[in-house]
This record gives C-alpha cells, structure tokens and sequence, in this order.
C-alpha cells in the first residue's frame, strides 16, 4: 500500500523541466530564418507598391523587425509557442508553469527587439525577453 501511495504522488509532480541553451538556441536560428523569408516577402509586395504607386521605400529593418515582433506575438499568444517550438517540442510558460497573457506575451515579444536581449543570458540565467516577462521555456 505504500508503494501505490508513492506513485501517486510522482504522479502528480508535474513540474516542467526547463530546456537548454542549445535547444533554445535551435529555436531560435529556425525562427530567425522563417522570419527573414516572410520579410523579405513582404519587402518585395512592398517595394511593387513603391515602383508603381509611389509609397515611400523603407528600410529592411523595419520589415525585419515588425515581422518579428508579430510573428512570435501571434505565435506565442495563441499557442504559447512558436513554429521552432512546434519542432523541438517546447512552449512558453510563466514561472508558475501556466500559459502566458496575453499582455504578457506582447511585453514578451516587444523585448526581443532590443539589441542587448541575448546578452544577459549568462548575467539572469537566460534572455532579458524570459526576465522581464517571468517566463520560461518548457519541454511540452
């Protein structure tokens, strides 16, 4: 009878193992380059609308940018993980291990675009986008 009451409670131990630098650094350089192609995508519709109508031309940083803060604001506030994600089976949670808001999300995302954001890995035991927003990626 002890040994049943044992399992039960590893059972209900349903804490998320937190994933490595090198599956998030996976997710990342997938998500980079899905990224880069719907940007270049859109800078090219773009530009059809600058050659033959006369819109103002911008810079490609502002489609790579804008791509990027909607593509993993999309992503991550409906599924709570990203196309990358989807591939090495992990997904974003809060520190509580419960799925992120929705504004949460969208300060999540808003923080990737900072320049400094991967820099503070080794500093806050992960990206200043996981610190700021009290997230963390998860095995799913």
């Amino acid at each position: 009878m002890a040994a049943s009451n044992v399992l039960v409670l590893h059972k209900s131990d349903k804490r998320m193992r937190k994933v490595g630098d090198g599956t998030r650094a996976l997710n990342f350089f997938i998500d980079t380059v899905l990224i880069t192609v719907l940007a270049m995508l859109l800078r090219r519709w773009w530009n059809w609308y600058v050659m033959y109508w006369g819109y103002p031309p911008l810079n490609f940083g502002w489609f790579f940018f804008g791509t990027t803060w909607f593509y993993y604001f999309l992503f991550e506030s409906i599924f709570a993980k990203s196309p990358a994600k989807w591939l090495t089976q992990t997904k974003v949670v809060t520190l509580t291990d419960s799925k992120p808001s929705f504004l949460t999300i969208f300060w999540r995302s808003l923080l990737r675009l900072t320049v400094i954001d991967l820099f503070f890995g080794p500093f806050l035991d992960g990206p200043l986008h996981d610190y700021a927003s009290k997230t963390k990626v998860v095995e799913a």
